[in-house]
């Protein structure tokens, strides 16, 4: 039973070694013309930023990003230091803490042109006498993202949410308490 159970894997052995592919050898006329840096499809247009608003309530203030379509995605933190997309220069706030925001919405079309174009970046709303935000700064669009730099005067409770519309829009919404 040993002698045949030897024979039966060599046989075996020998097969596979017998019908394994040869290594394939590259032809002379394959050249790559895919580049290696990775590909991506837009199987849906991407929603941009139109708009920055501020507004004040009783308990908090509150920071809108007016968005055409709906939201893809966002993060926000407080962080030591707000930088500009892309050249990681400083963007300096007043106040006692910095809120980063990235939004998931270029300000600008699929061709390019701006669809939100800020008439003075290091005040994307007049925030004067508000009680929690010192300043909005723009620090850039750039890869499909957006980051703001929201100056508050402590470091402080916050929450996000998004709205949909007015139409086929949406609106993501920061809200910053006023206190502990």
């Amino acid at each position: 039973m040993r002698r045949l159970l030897l024979l039966f894997v060599s046989l075996v052995t020998f097969a596979g070694l017998w019908i394994a592919p040869s290594p394939a050898s590259a032809a002379p006329e394959c050249t790559p013309t895919g580049g290696s840096i990775p590909k991506t499809s837009q199987a849906r247009p991407v929603a941009t930023l139109t708009g920055v608003r501020a507004g004040r309530h009783e308990c908090f203030d509150r920071l809108v990003f007016d968005i055409a379509g709906p939201v893809t995605g966002y993060h926000v933190g407080y962080v030591e230091r707000v930088v500009m997309d892309g050249s990681g220069a400083l963007v300096p706030l007043r106040g006692g803490a910095a809120l980063s925001i990235i939004l998931n919405a270029p300000a600008h079309d699929d061709a390019y042109n701006a669809t939100y174009n800020p008439g003075d970046r290091a005040e994307l709303a007049d925030v004067r006498d508000y009680r929690t935000f010192r300043q909005v700064a723009w620090a850039g669009s750039f890869e499909g993202q957006t980051t703001v730099g929201l100056g508050v005067r402590a470091r402080l409770p916050f929450q996000v949410h998004t709205l949909t519309g007015p139409g086929s829009g949406s609106r993501i919404v920061v809200d910053v308490a006023h206190s502990w």
